[in-house]
C-alpha cells in the first residue's frame, strides 16, 4: 500500500489529465462499436459543448483547490474525522475513505440537488442532454462546482481524509463518471450483478429518463450501497425504454445552444403539474 500512498499523495497533474482525456476516448470508442442506443446527432458537436461546459467546471473547481488541501491537512494534523479517530490498515482507510467521500461527495449533494428548487435548476443542466453518451458525464453547469466541492471539503473534514485518499476518491469519481454515462451496450445479467456494490451504466441510465419517478433514483457515482441503504435504488426490465432528458426542457434546439445552457438556472420556468409517473416495474 505504501507505493499507492506516496503516488496518490502527490498526484501528478498528467495522471489526472489522463484519467480525464483517456478515460472519454476509451469509452468515445467502445460506445461507437457497441452503442446501446443509436442516436441520430452530431456526436463531435455534442461533444464540443460538453467539453466547454467541463472547462468552466474544472476552474470553478481550482478555485477550492486550496481549501480542499487545507481541509485535509487540517484535520489530519489535528486528528479530526472517522479515520482519524479509528485505527485501521492502510488498505481499509482506503476503502472506508473513498466509500464516504463518495456519499458526501457524491450521492448526499447530488440527493440535495433533487430537493432543493435552486440547486435543482443548476443541476438541470446535466440533466437536460437528450442523447446520453461519454461526455454527459463532463455536462454540469459551473454554479454546481460549488455545491459539489463545498460537500466534497464537507466530506474530507468529516471523513478525516489524508490527501491521497482524497486524490484516490477524485480518480475514482472520473473513472466512474465516464462508464456509467457511455453509451454502451452491457450485458444485463453482469450488470445487474455488478450494481449490488457499484454504479453501473444501465443502472445510472434510469436516473437520466426524462420523467419521476426515475429521475429521482440511483442517485450514486461509485457505489450503490448509498441508494440501497436510502431507499433511492430502482431498475426497470427493460432499459430501450428509457427515454433521455427532462420532461420541462425537452426541445433539442433550446438543449443544443451553449449559450442558453448556461442561462437555464436563472430563467423562470414553471413545472408541470403534478408528478408524472409511468408504468415501469420498480425493483426496490
Amino acid at each position: 500500500m505504501e507505493p499507492i500512498v506516496e503516488f496518490f499523495s502527490d498526484l501528478p497533474t498528467v495522471f489526472r489529465a489522463g484519467i480525464l482525456i483517456g478515460g472519454i476516448f476509451i469509452f468515445w470508442v467502445i460506445e461507437g462499436v457497441f452503442p446501446l442506443f443509436e442516436f441520430q446527432y452530431r456526436k463531435v458537436q455534442h461533444a464540443l459543448k460538453n467539453f466547454v461546459l467541463t472547462g468552466f467546471f474544472v476552474l470553478i473547481g481550482l478555485g477550492f483547490a486550496g481549501i480542499l488541501l487545507w481541509s485535509s491537512e487540517y484535520v489530519t494534523e489535528v486528528g479530526f474525522g472517522v479515520l482519524q479517530w479509528i485505527s485501521m490498515p492502510l488498505w481499509l482507510q482506503a476503502v472506508v475513505g473513498v466509500m464516504l467521500l463518495d456519499f458526501f461527495g457524491a450521492y448526499l449533494i447530488h440527493w440535495i440537488e433533487h430537493k432543493v428548487r435552486i440547486l435543482w435548476k443548476f443541476h438541470l443542466v446535466h440533466h437536460s442532454d437528450t442523447t446520453v453518451d461519454v461526455t454527459t458525464g463532463l455536462r454540469h453547469h459551473p454554479g454546481e462546482a460549488v455545491f459539489r466541492m463545498l460537500f466534497t471539503i464537507l466530506g474530507v473534514i468529516m471523513v478525516g481524509a489524508p490527501i491521497w485518499i482524497v486524490f484516490l476518491y477524485q480518480s475514482i469519481s472520473a473513472l466512474f463518471a465516464h462508464i456509467t454515462h457511455a453509451n454502451i451496450e452491457m450485458p444485463r445479467k453482469i450488470d445487474r450483478a455488478l450494481s449490488y456494490v457499484f454504479i453501473t451504466p444501465l443502472m445510472h441510465k434510469v436516473h437520466h429518463h426524462y420523467t419521476q419517478p426515475l429521475t429521482d433514483t440511483n442517485y450514486g457515482n461509485i457505489f450503490a450501497i448509498w441508494d440501497r441503504i436510502f431507499g433511492t435504488f430502482a431498475q426497470v426490465d427493460d432499459i430501450k425504454e428509457l427515454t433521455y432528458g427532462i420532461d420541462t426542457h425537452m426541445d433539442p434546439e433550446e438543449n443544443d445552444r451553449l449559450g442558453n445552457l448556461l442561462k437555464i438556472p436563472f430563467q423562470e420556468y414553471r413545472p408541470p403539474k403534478g408528478a408524472k409517473f409511468d408504468d415501469y416495474d420498480l425493483e426496490k
